[in-house]
């Protein structure tokens, strides 16, 4: 065959191009196991992070982490009830949820013991200007207390809604909330605003980010993907 005909340059650049697209399927499928690994040590660090533990950690120091202070990673329902156990440093339940599970009221719930004390750690689930959001909030034995928060985001303006990932100072301002108001345990009443009337449930919003700090409000009080879902067993003795 011609090296200058048509025939050739189509024949030759369809074998090239399947040539490239198998080296990358085959690469992709010898890095993945590194990624997953990658993705759920990330995933577990959040969660430390949101318990207050040292955000300098190395990775070997996160799995150890993980395997004491995670008491198991439950799967509950709307009614407060356990439908998936979990176990001690667990991956396998409640870890793998996603925004996806928790809209069709499957909820996960990580039961931690910190310092010889009970913590719960729920993961919420919202929306800020240019992409989602999501997060982990701890809570103290009480069911009541936030203990630690930790928000994560896909791509928010750097300076302005990124702090909400950013900025550990803001996201220090979540200890001590209280998630009801006063006489009220119906509704999660936790939330992020520009102007507090109540400050034992609410935190100064991100300057400048007004639709990312309603995101965070969203995370916490819609109907899915949030706290809200877990009133009944927030409320359970």
């Amino acid at each position: 065959m011609k090296t200058s005909s048509n025939s050739y340059t189509i024949i030759y650049s369809t074998v090239l191009v399947i040539i490239v697209a198998f080296l990358m399927a085959f690469v992709f499928q010898a890095l993945k196991p590194a990624q997953d690994a990658n993705v759920q040590l990330d995933q577990q660090k959040q969660i430390l992070f949101a318990l207050n533990q040292d955000r300098d950690m190395t990775n070997p120091q996160a799995e150890k982490l993980w395997k004491e202070i995670i008491t198991a990673d439950d799967i509950i329902n709307a009614d407060g009830q356990v439908t998936t156990s979990g176990k001690q440093g667990g991956i396998e339940a409640g870890f793998k949820l996603n925004s996806k599970d928790a809209k069709e009221g499957k909820l996960a719930l990580f039961r931690c013991n910190v310092k010889g004390e009970v913590k719960y750690v729920i993961p919420v689930y919202g929306n800020g200007l240019w992409g989602p959001i999501n997060g982990f909030i701890a809570i103290n034995a009480d069911k009541k207390t936030v203990f630690g928060a930790y928000f994560n985001h896909e791509s928010e303006t750097a300076g302005l809604g990124a702090e909400i990932k950013d900025n550990k100072s803001w996201q220090d301002k979540f200890k001590g909330k209280k998630l009801f108001a006063a006489g009220d345990e119906k509704k999660i009443a936790l939330s992020v605003m520009k102007k507090i009337t109540d400050p034992q449930t609410q935190v100064d919003a991100v300057t400048g980010a007004t639709l990312t700090s309603n995101g965070v409000t969203e995370m916490f009080q819609a109907e899915k993907g949030s706290l809200q879902p877990y009133v009944k067993f927030l409320t359970s003795k």
